[in-house]
């Protein structure tokens, strides 16, 4: 039986490429919704959507759900997970994924393994998940986040830059393109967490990390701290999230397609 878990929905109004991002359309219900109807899904005991807009907390109730209105001046969305476990009374050893409001076609299994591998890793405060990268492309890339596990599948680190970095077979020219060796075997991180309440309501009195300013994660304030991060590996990178004007035609299609 899988261990308890709630599920936090952070769905910010204003967006840079796509203003309202979480109340657009996905076969006649708000894209917010269709998140939510993944987490119930995966069979969370508890989901709520924290927004800052009244248009999204109506459409989440309208839709049967729970929403609840939340700061505007959050420095992070860590952060404003913290505030709805404070508001909500949640207990300290509660586990609490937290499922981005533009990932309507996010594998509730995946949200699943992750609040299943906090709950087996008594020493992790936190856990996510990671593919593998296979094309040279993806791992030279800075906006593909790149992570090291170590033996016990917990992170050593992340990075914008390609890790790990095969120093004498770059110096030797391979390769040049396309497909990396099998032996690199290099891993994406997937921006899907899982916390412990306790590390939720610690977080905000973190003092912020050189490194996670360098690097631009945040991810990093926590093992800068000492905070361990469990890391599920996933067989396949899961169904991409909407960030532009193209992804969001792009899921429109499938969920038309599918008559949901």
């Amino acid at each position: 039986m899988t261990t308890p878990f709630k599920v936090i929905i952070p769905a910010r109004y204003a967006s840079t490429r796509l203003p309202a991002k979480p109340l657009a359309d996905l076969a006649g219900k708000p894209m917010v919704v269709r998140v939510m109807e993944r987490a119930l899904a995966a069979g969370a005991e508890d989901v709520w959507i924290a927004t800052d807009h009244e248009y999204v907390a109506q459409a989440v109730r309208n839709a049967g759900g729970n929403a609840l209105m939340t700061r505007a001046d959050h420095p992070s969305g860590t952060d404003r997970l913290g505030e709805v476990v404070d508001v909500l009374g949640w207990d300290d050893k509660s586990i609490v994924v937290n499922v981005q409001g533009d990932e309507p076609l996010i594998d509730p299994a995946i949200i699943v393994s992750c609040a299943q591998a906090l709950a087996d890793d008594t020493e992790a405060a936190i856990a996510t998940a990671a593919h593998a990268i296979h094309t040279l492309e993806d791992f030279l890339n800075p906006s593909v986040v790149k992570l090291i596990a170590d033996a016990h599948g917990r992170a050593m680190y992340f990075s914008r830059a390609p890790i790990p970095w095969p120093r004498d077979a770059f110096a030797a020219g391979l390769p040049s393109k396309g497909s990396l060796p099998d032996w690199l075997k290099p891993a994406r991180h997937v921006g899907l967490y899982a916390y412990r309440a306790s590390f939720l309501r610690a977080y905000a009195r973190l003092a912020p990390s050189p490194i996670e300013s360098v690097e631009m994660l945040e991810q990093l304030r926590a093992m800068w701290h000492g905070y361990k991060i469990r890391v599920v590996m996933l067989d396949a990178a899961p169904a991409g999230g909407v960030d532009t004007p193209e992804d969001l035609a792009r899921v429109r299609a499938i969920f038309e397609n599918a008559g949901r």
